[in-house]
């Protein structure tokens, strides 16, 4: 239970996501609890020792929630190299040369966030790059999509790939013209260096989490769904690292625990549902891959990509299909990450018939909708089969300010079937937005920015890329608010402010309703509340 004082919000520009009340000056919290919502006659019920603050007019928004989110991946990056600003690869060789110094001979150097997509010379690192930057130190750099690697001969040896290494299921090695491998690694290839690198201690890793929560409050977080990235080994050391936290009392966030699909049976066994838990850390979805990533050319396409072939799946139909059913007989409810449009249409084909059969042990399946991730291209005639069932639809709007070029690049014409906001919105499909992290920038603003105005913080490209796939700015908003909440089966608790709801809030320093929509990405969080309690402020 919350035992901090009452506190009154006053003076503010509340928006409060209710059809019926949508604007108020004063709210009341008291055990973490909104007390009252409305004007300046709601000072009147505050206790004696109520503490009031005077927002000045600032802008107050329910606390938001990232649906998709790898936050164990982000904790830990953020202790190692960022290359999103590397503008060359010639700045990301020298990134990582300056990362080698002070590093002991032999240790490894992580790092991730590169885009060859939007450097004049497109152009990967390999080996050869990465053996001249960084000699002694074995080396990964995984791309923005976390789809393809890069990494440097050490590491080849370190995990013995040679020339007659064969790819694994659903991965590839990337070879030169005389076989070597050229230091570019695809999907499951990735995993032969993971299962290498020394894993972090326990002590670690909830040290960097710890660490992580504060920053998502400043950036309007109060909420998270964990997801876990394919073949994921680090699955159990998160999730004890969450139940630590939890068990501490220091969970300042509301989190939903991805499993991954590698993991259904002993989920299953477990007697694990999705929803388990309590108001801080919750079972959320088992992730499932349909197929990869466009940037990698993984992504399952209905034609050829023009630089490449059709991509392809990373697991048989077949048997995604046998797992979804068996996780949803047992009450866990299923994630599939789909990027390319035959993906997206295989997909929908497994739910199509999922829903036409009986149940054979739990006849009230999930207590929370099945959800398909990123659905990047899809086409008309697919969104309307979608609209038919009770799947929700999770996109990352940032992902397509990243893609942009890539998707010009490979798809040409076809991209007016990428990032189809508006159509998946008009076909009364539930859509969420996520930011996809460390893939792309976790702050919601910026991804609502991309969402509203479909352009880079430049303004370009002008008018818009594919503009009639623009939204308002009060869907993109419910699509991190109020649509995860309902969806999730919390809207009596949050995803809006109203008396009776949890008091996550936050304080902004403009109204992204009323700003100029280029400027919605550089909004700052002046203050956060989490379960009542001021976990942020920074107003001047």
């Amino acid at each position: 239970m919350n035992l901090h004082s009452p506190l009154l919000l006053s003076n503010g520009n509340i928006r409060t996501l209710e059809d019926k009340f949508p604007f108020a000056r004063t709210l009341l919290i008291s055990a973490g609890h909104i007390r009252a919502v409305g004007g300046d006659e709601i000072r009147k019920a505050a206790p004696s020792h109520t503490k009031i603050i005077d927002l000045e007019g600032r802008t107050v928004l329910p606390g938001m929630t990232d649906p998709h989110f790898h936050f164990y991946e982000w904790a830990m990056l953020r202790r190692n190299l960022s290359l999103s600003a590397a503008v060359s690869l010639d700045d990301l060789l020298f990134r990582v040369r300056n990362a080698s110094h002070g590093k002991t001979k032999g240790d490894w150097i992580i790092g991730q966030g590169w885009n060859e997509a939007d450097w004049s010379v497109r152009q990967m690192p390999g080996r050869k790059d990465l053996d001249q930057a960084a000699p002694d130190h074995p080396l990964i750099l995984w791309r923005c999509d976390l789809h393809l690697a890069a990494v440097n001969s050490l590491a080849l040896k370190k995990a013995g790939i040679q020339k007659n290494t064969a790819d694994p299921p659903e991965g590839k090695i990337g070879r030169d013209a005389s076989g070597e491998p050229d230091g570019i690694l695809k999907e499951s290839a990735i995993n032969l260096i993971r299962n290498v690198i020394p894993p972090p201690s326990d002590r670690d890793i909830i040290r960097a989490m710890q660490e992580g929560i504060p920053a998502l409050h400043g950036l309007g977080l109060t909420g998270i769904h964990d997801v876990r990235i394919m073949n994921d080994q680090k699955s159990a050391a998160a999730f004890r690292a969450w139940t630590r936290i939890r068990e501490n009392r220091e969970l300042r966030l509301r989190c939903h625990f991805t499993l991954s699909g590698d993991h259904l049976e002993e989920a299953v066994a477990l007697g694990l549902r999705s929803g388990f838990g309590d108001e801080y850390l919750r079972i959320g979805h088992v992730k499932f891959f349909a197929d990869g990533g466009m940037g990698a050319r993984t992504a399952w396409m209905t034609k050829p990509y023009a630089d490449a072939a059709y991509g392809m799946p990373l697991i048989s139909m077949k048997n995604l299909e046998k797992r979804i059913r068996t996780a949803d007989a047992k009450g866990l409810a299923v994630m599939v990450h789909a990027i390319g449009d035959r993906a997206n249409r295989e997909v929908i084909g497994i739910f199509e018939r999922l829903v036409s059969a009986p149940r054979p042990h739990s006849p009230c399946g999930p207590s929370v909708p099945h959800r398909m991730e990123h659905l990047q291209m899809i086409r008309p005639e697919d969104i309307k089969r979608l609209a038919l069932l009770n799947v929700v639809a999770c996109m990352q709007p940032h992902n397509m300010i990243l893609d942009m070029n890539m998707v010009d690049e490979c798809i040409g014409s076809e991209a007016v079937y990428v990032y189809s906001f508006k159509n998946i919105l008009n076909a009364g499909i539930p859509l969420m937005f996520g930011s996809d992290a460390p893939v792309c920038d976790p702050s919601p603003f910026v991804n609502i920015h991309a969402a509203v105005t479909r352009q880079r913080k430049d303004g370009s490209p002008e008018g818009g890329w594919y503009p009639e796939q623009r939204i308002s700015v009060d869907a993109a908003l419910k699509a991190y608010t109020s649509v995860p909440a309902q969806v999730h089966g919390l809207a009596d608790i949050s995803g809006t402010i109203r008396p009776g709801k949890q008091a996550d809030l936050i304080v902004t320093d403009r109204d992204i309703y009323t700003v100029d929509p280029m400027e919605i990405a550089d909004t700052k969080v002046e203050m956060c509340i989490f379960d009542g309690e001021i976990v942020r402020d920074c107003r001047q």
